[in-house]
């Protein structure tokens, strides 16, 4: 059919600081695309607090018990997984406060979730947060804007299958 892997999406930063591709992320799980390809976010080494923001509009999919990640679908049929930091589901949801339910509508930008960022680093944990395409299928390839971002920038254009 016609426009096929012509549609493309823009994605933003789930919170301001330095875009990689989801290849840098030091988690194989992450940077072999186990999970999918994408794109990842560091926040700045200094942030006490992060607020985790929804980097497209769509609609949350399944906040997580332990809430450290959070799948969005977005209407153009992208399903998206944000997942906080790396082995932060061994925190068991300490840290972490949900600001929006599963369900819920969200704009580019709106607050998803509120994280202790110095208690997190404190446990050791890395900060990174991989935002990944887990449905191969809906997504063709992803351009990662590699650098600084501030909410409003493109951190990623996908190109739908």
């Amino acid at each position: 059919m016609f426009g096929l892997g012509k549609k493309k999406v823009e994605f933003h930063p789930v919170f301001p600081g330095a875009v990689v591709p989801v290849t840098e992320v030091p988690d194989p799980v992450f940077s072999q695309g186990m999970l999918g390809t994408g794109y990842a976010v560091n926040p700045d080494p200094q942030a006490d607090e992060l607020v985790v923001c929804a980097p497209i509009d769509g609609t949350i999919g399944k906040m997580f018990k332990t809430l450290h990640a959070f799948t969005m679908h977005v209407d153009s049929g992208v399903d998206f997984l944000v997942h906080i930091g790396l082995d932060t589901v061994e925190l068991h949801g300490e840290g972490f406060t949900a600001l929006v339910e599963t369900g819920t509508h969200v704009s580019a930008g709106t607050p998803i979730m509120r994280v202790d960022a110095k208690a997190l680093r404190a446990a050791g944990k890395n900060l990174i947060t991989p935002v990944v395409f887990t449905e191969k299928v809906q997504v063709k390839s992803v351009d990662v804007h590699e650098g600084d971002a501030m909410l409003e920038d493109v951190a990623a254009t996908v190109t739908l299958a």
